[in-house]
């Protein structure tokens, strides 16, 4: 059949002169079909758009009765245009109407075709519609047509996403432009109303069809050949250079990029006329169209390595050399940043003061980026499937962080109803904040400090406006996450004196910096561990390198001259380890001492219980330090074994478990007995049904992010620390192998009119 017709080349050039044409959607329309027909030598040519009913509608016709356009509709899964919209995949039939899924449509006067061949129309995956040709007789078209065909359906794909049908036919909206809605997990409350940033946006194709063949190859060629160097330079001279399990992903990740198959589909696209760009496009949005409705897991995975590769080339074909790095200075107001995954250092990365709402195709509540969107008082949800797929930079959006929903390009009364749902939210802050002033402690006369997880400047206006106790967790590691470089002595100590200004005579604890992990400094060499979170981090980075710790101590002794200063050590496992950090700080007290130096009015020292070794050295460490602060988040993930930042295992184990609330009841009794004070810090403590548990188990002081003061407060006020005490005792001792106790604890609380369910 080769030569039976014009080729996919000529039909491209005649198709790029119809595009250039100054005419209407409709007629330009009934000119690419009339062109299609003649070219591939076929009867009837027809073009099926996507309407947003989920309807398809016949929009144009060479060849079929002209009166069926915009009247003839059949649903996704109807009929075999249905088939080739629902299956994203070409259908080429010599005998279409013996098929089960043809559907006669009396109208359109088809009845006299057999030969059917249908191509899916796809942009990034997504179906726009249905591309068909026809003949009367019996034939199986070639594989060089059904190219072509797919070759032309990309061009009119851009012509339905770019919104030029846009009032042509009934109900049409460009798939680009229609509302989209999603679920997934909520990690940070609040609400954010923007426009889509994309973390790693996706380079836009705007030509698609070249003017030399030859050239655009050569072009591909020598894309693809600096898209294997650099991913062999990542992978063979950085930092993933030792082996491990993520060396064997990112090997499998250099095959992709080394396949034949890949590259030689990419060469065949260009050779039916598309820019290189636009062949990577076709390409990789056939493959995506196939691999979503894969149901293995394995290969949706596989997805995300060939959506990147994918990036990864068209980034080298219009800018080569300069790699995948993501502009974040430049933002809109209001913007919601949309991204597969990232880290802690990324997100701040960003100007904080422009952005409303983070999206995630991944995420967990207790991974780092997360907290530090709570931190900064982002709107988060995560585990969005094909999130970036689903939106396009600038769209409008809506996070909401209490139902884990996101709406993409939202109708006005969904955007009227959030508008709605933010004042009424804004109003509750309001009665939070009338109970700033107001004690915090139970309705028997219990106190218990609610105080601030903060570790920037921009957190410091939040004592005041929630009153809060104090800050029960200071991350000083954020202040070295977002410098370009190491800060210096004096831009810590400046630091340090701030916030001992902003909390006057509140107390304020300072975390030695805890870094290692997902907490990566662009500015230090990272070593490579197969698992990072249980490797070298916090104080052992710390203690193999005292220097840095020293300088660390300094700054905060001297900024503490004359005040109260107390100092807590994160990742301890050992009381050995204490001692070591500790031996250190008084080093350094006496040094200022004997230079004449300010020092602090006291000084306290004390340990994070995060890492399950130190539940069994209690009273060692309990003679030593002079208060502990349990790190709740790196806690359970420790003690069961799980990943915070996984998503399929994160939530896997209720922090409202037996087996972790007698780790906590034990870690209060303990340091109650020994007089020395306990504060829990960590997301639990920020939710106001856990609170209430915790209160229950004796923790007197909470550390939480400043929006989730104002609710655990109304809710402690009308707690009573006894009877949930007593209540709790019995669950405690249960020996029935129940996973959790939340069911009992919301029980306890429905029946006390407790207002904890948030």
């Amino acid at each position: 059949m080769r030569g039976a017709y014009g080729g996919p080349r000529v039909l491209l050039r005649r198709l790029r002169e119809v595009m250039a044409e100054p005419v209407a959607a409709q007629e330009r329309l009934d000119r690419i079909v009339v062109l299609i027909a003649a070219n591939m030598v076929a009867e009837v040519c027809s073009v099926y758009v996507l309407r947003t009913d989920g309807d398809l509608e016949l929009y144009a016709t060479e060849g079929l009765n002209r009166a069926a356009v915009h009247r003839t509709t059949m649903h996704k899964g109807e009929g075999l245009v249905g088939l080739v919209a629902d299956e994203a995949e070409p259908v080429n039939l010599s005998d279409a109407q013996s098929h089960p899924a043809f559907s006669y449509k009396p109208e359109t006067g088809e009845e006299i075709y057999h030969s059917f061949l249908g191509v899916p129309i796809l942009r990034a995956g997504n179906t726009l519609g249905v591309l068909v040709v026809q003949n009367k007789s019996h034939r199986t078209y070639s594989d060089e047509e059904i190219e072509a065909l797919q070759t032309t359906a990309m061009v009119i794909a851009e012509m339905i996403a770019s919104g030029e049908l846009a009032g042509v036919g009934e109900g049409f909206e460009p798939a680009t432009r229609r509302p989209a809605h999603a679920t997934g997990l909520a990690l940070s409350e609040g609400i954010g109303l923007g426009h889509v940033v994309l973390h790693e946006p996706r380079v836009v194709v705007k030509k698609l069809i070249a003017e030399d063949s030859a050239a655009e190859l050569h072009r591909l060629e020598t894309a693809l050949t600096g898209l294997r160097a650099s991913i062999d330079v990542m992978i063979d001279e950085g930092d993933f250079a030792r082996t491990g399990e993520h060396r064997d992903v990112l090997e499998a990740f250099r095959m992709f990029a080394n396949d034949r198959g890949w590259g030689r589909r990419l060469q065949e696209a260009v050779l039916t006329g598309l820019t290189a760009e636009a062949a990577v496009e076709r390409v990789q949005s056939d493959t995506r169209a196939r691999m979503q409705r894969q149901t293995d897991p394995y290969l949706r995975e596989r997805l995300h390595d060939l959506d990147d590769l994918a990036n990864r080339l068209l980034r080298e074909l219009v800018s080569p050399g300069k790699g995948m790095i993501p502009e974040t200075t430049q933002l809109p107001e209001n913007a919601i940043l949309v991204a597969r995954s990232m880290g802690p250092a990324a997100l701040l990365d960003y100007d904080r003061t422009r952005l409303r709402g983070l999206v995630l195709e991944e995420g967990s509540a207790s991974s780092h980026v997360v907290i530090v969107a709570r931190a900064l008082g982002i709107a988060a949800v995560g585990q969005i499937e094909n999130a970036s797929a689903l939106v396009e930079s600038g769209d409008a959006i809506i996070v909401d962080g209490v139902s884990g929903e996101i709406h993409v390009r939202p109708t006005g009364d969904v955007e009227r109803a959030y508008v709605d749902k933010v004042r009424f939210r804004a109003r509750r802050q309001e009665q939070y904040r009338a109970l700033r002033e107001r004690p915090s402690e139970t309705r028997d006369g219990a106190k218990v400090s609610l105080m601030l997880n903060a570790g920037l400047l921009v957190d410091l206006p939040h004592l005041a406006e929630t009153g809060a106790a104090g800050i029960g967790l200071f991350r000083t590691e954020l202040q070295f996450m977002v410098a370009a470089s190491m800060p210096r002595t004096a831009a810590q100590q400046q630091l340090y004196r701030a916030v001992l200004d902003a909390a006057d005579d509140k107390p304020v604890t300072f975390r030695t910096l805890d870094v290692g992990g997902d907490k990566i400094l662009p500015y230090m060499r990272a070593e490579p561990e197969e698992n990072p979170a249980l490797g070298w981090r916090a104080i052992r980075l710390g203690l193999d390198r005292p220097a840095l710790l020293r300088t660390q101590i300094r700054a905060l002794l001297h900024a503490a001259g004359g005040r109260d200063l107390k100092i807590m050590f994160p990742m301890v496992a050992s009381v050995t380890e204490f001692d070591a950090a500790r031996d250190i700080v008084r080093r350094e007290h006496a040094r200022l001492i004997r230079h004449g130096h300010p020092v602090p009015s006291s000084l306290s020292l004390g340990v994070m219980i995060e890492v399950p070794s130190l539940l069994f050295q209690l009273d060692e460490i309990l003679e030593r330090a002079d208060f502990l602060s349990v790190g709740s988040n790196d806690l359970l993930q420790f003690l069961f074994a799980v990943d915070r930042g996984n998503a399929r295992v994160a939530g896997r184990f209720d922090p409202l478990s037996p087996a972790f609330l007698r780790t906590l009841a034990r870690v209060a009794r303990k340091a109650n007995e020994a007089g020395r004070p306990v504060t829990l810090c960590g997301e639990i403590g920020a939710r106001p049904l856990e609170a209430m548990a915790l209160v229950g188990l004796g923790y007197r002081a909470l550390s939480m992010s400043p929006a989730a003061i104002g609710q655990v407060k109304a809710a402690l006020l009308d707690v009573d620390a006894g009877e949930i005490s007593a209540f709790m005792q019995p669950l405690l001792a249960r020996r029935d192998g129940a996973g959790s106790l939340r069911a009992e604890l919301s029980e306890f609380a429905a029946r006390k009119n407790l207002q904890v369910e948030m």
